[in-house]
């Protein structure tokens, strides 16, 4: 990711962690992940990975899931497992989760509807802006061509007093002389999904997924901030304790199932994690990177792989072909820290994927 997202981070997103919700509670005795035994995976050579985590030094947690079990985990420098950590830009792959859930549930009609479509009396306002054009399947590919520089704008879209109206005033970019709109990271195309699924469903983006998402679950902690317009954000802003990122991961890793329950649609699942268009970033040892419905995608140690991408290594992978989730979180490093972090991270990433190649 690059380097300048950590000074952005810290700007624009200030003021919007000043109106983080408070933890939200759910009902007790609530699922969780089971205690590893003895606090150490059996297996000696996880437990080596968990303990190289420790040479990582802005790592905070490192969890490994494998077919449906918490096999590893283990948090470094005072991280607990019950604190919350921002997850940063992964919050983007939440709510891509939440498209998914109100497709099925017949709320959006479709990817090809249009921000106009969905956000009427905003068009209206402003009808000649690009961005009313632009569908929902641009929106979470990348691809909407509306121009958009997070090294310059990410800190004026988080003050922004009407973030919906920051995106309709982003021109279109000069369009290639021949093929596709090319991917472009666009927090503010993203946000616009949190007024769109609020007026779909009649409630914030928070308390669509604390109900829809969460709590089936048995995720009972988080925080989510707002924008000055009282929306949740949808491109980051959420922390959630790193056993809980842990659940969304397999979960997207199980296609949609948990337990006996199909929370999400196995075929939205099969097609968010699948590259549609290929993307500009690059985390070694990660190859063939692209991107598919808010999910980065890839191959690593020979398997495909998609993960949710945060800032500072913020990392939610899934090898479903493996049985396997593994979560990072970490430390938001000084930007120019930021490609040997992300590196060093990925590279533990990638070894643990390697465990689990030696035993399928």
């Amino acid at each position: 990711m690059p380097t300048t997202r950590r000074a952005l981070l810290a700007t624009g997103m200030t003021a919007l962690l000043g109106n983080s919700l408070k933890a939200q509670p759910v009902a007790a005795g609530a699922p969780d992940w089971p205690e590893p035994p003895g606090g150490a995976p059996a297996d000696s050579a996880l437990a080596g990975l968990l303990a190289a985590g420790d040479e990582v030094a802005a790592l905070r947690s490192l969890l490994v899931v494998r077919q449906g079990a918490l096999v590893g985990e283990r948090y470094y420098r005072g991280a607990t497992a019950d604190g919350l950590h921002g997850i940063n830009s992964v919050t983007k792959s939440v709510t891509s989760m939440l498209v998914g859930l109100s497709l099925h549930q017949g709320v959006l009609a479709n990817l090809q509807q249009t921000v106009g479509a969905l956000l009427p009396e905003a068009a209206a306002a402003q009808p000649a802006a690009p961005a009313n054009a632009a569908t929902l399947a641009q929106l979470l590919t990348g691809t909407s061509g509306l121009a958009y520089d997070y090294r310059y704008q990410y800190r004026a879209l988080g003050s922004a007093a009407d973030p919906v109206r920051f995106a309709q005033q982003l021109p279109l970019a000069p369009a290639p002389a021949s093929g596709p709109v090319p991917w472009v990271y666009n927090d503010a195309a993203v946000g616009l999904l949190s007024p769109i699924l609020a007026r779909a469903h009649g409630q914030r983006l928070d308390q669509l997924a604390a109900q829809a998402l969460f709590a089936p679950l048995g995720i009972a902690r988080h925080e989510w901030a707002l924008d000055r317009a009282g929306q949740a954000t949808a491109y980051a802003g959420l922390r959630l304790r790193p056993r809980d990122l842990a659940k969304l991961a397999w979960l997207m890793a199980n296609g949609g199932r948990w337990g006996e329950a199909q929370v999400l649609p196995a075929a939205w699942v099969a097609d968010s994690t699948r590259t549609h268009v290929p993307a500009s970033w690059q985390v070694e040892p990660v190859a063939q990177v692209g991107y598919g419905y808010l999910w980065f995608t890839g191959e690593l140690q020979g398997r495909a792989v998609a993960w949710g991408w945060g800032y500072g290594a913020q990392f939610a992978l899934l090898a479903p072909s493996l049985g396997l989730a593994v979560v990072t979180t970490a430390t938001d490093p000084l930007p120019q820290h930021l490609p040997a972090q992300n590196q060093a991270v990925m590279a533990l990433v990638g070894r643990v994927v390697g465990w689990a190649v030696a035993r399928a």
